[in-house]
This record gives structure tokens, sequence and C-alpha cells, in this order.
């Protein structure tokens, strides 16, 4: 990484009573770049990026978004600063149609004419340009991700972070969203949360391992899909 970092978690923590649920993490993510965190469940990594949007609030540490202390913001605040939030669940409006959802995203910070234009565009980058007029409670489990992935670009954030994009996808589905997230990256900065080795390989370039609330390694993908301590962890043993 080059350059002065997009975003920075320093001894970033988390404890619910006596359990360390994330411990003292350090993650430095640059412009355009793409990170994927992975890990065994109960591994920290979904508490880290529940940390990183501002669903939970650190015990101690702190997160720089291009070097502004963001420690503490809620979602709403984050999102304004240019960071991008999906969530595992997808979080759509089922009664409205895919158009009126994207427009909805793109009218919290755009007149109505740049949202509905912002919000064309992002739908035809998904591919979901000829399903704008569809009810998207009648979708499938993939469209309505991909729904919501266009919500958030026609937000035109810097970062986006997405939780278990692929997760409960068709296998045509999971391979349309890596193309998809490929192309996004182009533009944007993403960390993805996932736990589909398959899917990581599709999309990673350096990917980021915790276990037991740390960093366990952090490497190009190839190498760390290759390491016998991450082949351990994932088999349930205790890494070395």
């Amino acid at each position: 990484m080059t350059g002065a970092p997009l975003l920075q978690a320093e001894g970033l923590t988390m404890r619910f009573g006596g359990v360390t649920a994330v411990d003292a993490v350090d993650l430095s993510l640059g412009e355009v770049e793409l990170r994927c965190l992975i890990g065994p469940n109960g591994a920290g990594k979904s508490t880290f990026f529940k940390m990183l949007t501002g669903q939970l609030q650190p015990s101690a540490g702190r997160i720089l978004f291009r070097g502004r202390d963001i420690t503490g913001a809620r979602t709403h605040e984050i999102a304004r600063l240019g960071v991008g939030i999906k969530t595992q669940v997808p979080n759509v409006f089922n009664g409205l149609s895919v158009a009126e959802n994207v427009f909805v995203a793109a009218a919290r910070t755009n007149s109505a004419a740049t949202a509905r234009r912002k919000a064309a565009q992002a739908l035809e980058r998904v591919g979901m340009g000829a399903l704008a007029g569809r009810i998207v409670g009648q979708l499938a489990h993939g469209q309505r991700q991909w729904v919501e992935i266009a919500a958030v670009l026609a937000q035109d954030p810097d970062l986006i972070l997405l939780d278990e994009p692929a997760a409960g996808m068709t296998h045509e589905e999971v391979v349309r969203t890596s193309e998809l997230i490929r192309e996004i990256n182009q533009v944007h900065a993403l960390i993805v949360v996932e736990h589909d080795m398959q899917f990581i390989r599709m999309i990673a370039r350096t990917v980021t391992v915790f276990n037991q609330g740390r960093i366990l390694i952090e490497d190009d993908v190839d190498r760390v899909l290759s390491s016998q301590a991450v082949r351990d962890v994932y088999l349930g043993k205790q890494a070395a």
C-alpha cells in the first residue's frame, strides 16, 4: 500500500463483559484497495466489521477515515463521510420497486433529479436496469442483494463495506457477485467479510485472517489459503 491510508484501525478492541471478542487489532486500507476478512465462526471478524460501521462502539482503540477520527460515530454519520455499508441481511423495502429502493438511497444526499440519475446508473452497473420496475419483495435472494449493492453505489462512497455478500446465493449468483465486486473495485475501496473460500479465491488480493479476536495472518490470497496455520484454524485446531 502506498500513500496515506484511506482507513485505519488502531488497537481496536471490543469487550463483552469478561469476554474480549476483538483484541487490539490494527488494520490499514489504501485507496481503491480490496481487502477480504476471513476466519472461523467466533473469530471476531463480524464484531470488527460492526465497529467499523458504527453498529458497535469499541471498548478501546480508534478508527480513522482519511485521517479523521470516526471512533464512536453513528452508522449514518459514517455513511455521510463516504462509507457505504451493506449488511449480510438485505436491508431493502420489499413493497417498493427496484428503482424506488435505489432512488431512496441516492436521495439522502442528492436532489431528486440527481438521485434519479444516480439510481439509474447504479442499477445499470449491477445489471438490474431491466428489472427497475419490479417489486423487490418478488425478487430472488441474489437479486435482492444486488439491489442493495446498487443502493450503496448510488451514494457514491469511497469505501464500501460488505458483510458476507455471497451468503445464500446459488453458484451462478456467486459468480456474478464476484464479477460485480471486481468491477466496483476499479473505482471504490472495499472490505469484504466472508467465509466462503471459493468466493474469496474469485475476488481477493490481500486477505486478513482473524482468529480468537486477533489477526493470525495478513498476506497475498494464495499464501494465506495455502498456510498450514490457516488450515488448522478452519479445522478447529490450535494454530501454531
